[in-house]
C-alpha cells in the first residue's frame, strides 16, 4: 500500500529529479561525516527554491510560501557507515540567537545556530529526502513509525511503545526518488548490512515567519 503523508506521515514521489544535477554540485563535499549541514553551496539554491522540481513538490503541502530553511547532506558508504536510534527532529536552523519565549536548547552545528522551537512550529514543516543513489533494504533505508507525526512531542522513554503501536515501515528508494515526511515523524536508520554509496540530500521546508526577529538560516 502506498503511503500518504496526511495518514502515514510520509509519501514518495518516484523519479522526481535527475540525481546528476545534485551530484554535480555536491560531490566535492567531505565524505567522512554522518551529516553535513549545508550553507551557500553554489548552484544549490536554484534547485530548491521557487519553480524548481523540488519546490514544486514542497508547495503541494505548504503552499506557494514554502521556503527551504535547512539542508543536510548524508553520504553513507562502507567507509562511513552509521546508525541512528529512534528520534524526532526537533531543532531548526536560524541566523542568530535571540531570547524568544518557547525557543530553547540552543546549539551550534557546523557553525550554524540551532534551536528547539515550540512543537507546533515543527508540526507545520515538511522534510524532503532527495535520493541520489538507490536505497534497498540492505543499504540503511530510513525507518519510520507510521502516523507518529500526529502524536505530538514524544518522550524518549515512549519511543519503543510508539513504534510498536504505530508499526514500522522502511522507505526504499531508487536514485531520483523523493520522500516527503512530516518533520516530527519518529524515525531511525540502521547500519547498512551491505553498505554501498547512499547519498541523500535532506531539505526542511517551512512557510511560517519566525517570531520576534528570529530568522531562518536558509540554505
Amino acid at each position: 500500500m502506498s503511503l500518504q503523508i496526511v495518514r502515514d506521515g510520509a509519501q514518495k514521489f518516484c523519479r522526481a529529479v535527475d540525481p546528476s544535477e545534485f551530484l554535480n554540485i555536491l560531490d566535492h563535499l567531505p565524505t567522512d561525516r554522518a551529516g553535513l549541514r549545508l550553507k551557500n553551496i553554489v548552484g544549490l539554491s536554484e534547485r530548491l527554491t521557487k519553480s524548481s522540481q523540488i519546490w514544486n513538490i514542497a508547495q503541494k503541502f505548504l503552499g506557494r510560501g514554502a521556503l527551504p530553511v535547512r539542508a543536510i547532506y548524508f553520504d553513507k558508504s562502507e567507509n562511513n557507515n552509521w546508525s541512528l536510534d529512534w528520534h524526532q527532529d526537533r531543532t531548526i536552523a536560524v541566523t542568530e540567537r535571540r531570547d524568544v519565549d518557547g525557543f530553547q536548547n540552543w546549539t551550534i552545528k557546523n557553525n550554524i545556530q540551532h534551536v528547539e522551537p515550540p512543537f507546533e512550529l515543527l508540526a507545520d514543516m515538511i522534510t524532503l529526502r532527495i535520493h541520489l543513489d538507490k536505497v534497498d533494504s540492505a543499504n540503511a533505508p530510513l525507518r519510520i513509525a507510521l502516523g507518529s507525526h500526529k502524536i505530538g512531542r514524544i518522550p524518549e522513554a515512549s519511543y519503543p511503545s510508539v513504534v510498536e503501536r504505530c508499526g514500522e515501515r522502511v522507505c526504499l528508494a531508487d536514485a531520483g526518488d523523493v520522500w516527503v515526511y512530516h518533520t516530527p515523524i519518529l524515525h531511525a536508520s540502521s547500519l547498512a548490512s551491505k553498505p554501498g554509496r547512499r547519498r541523500v540530500l535532506q531539505v526542511d521546508y517551512a512557510a511560517r515567519v519566525l517570531p520576534n526577529g528570529l530568522c531562518w538560516a536558509g540554505i
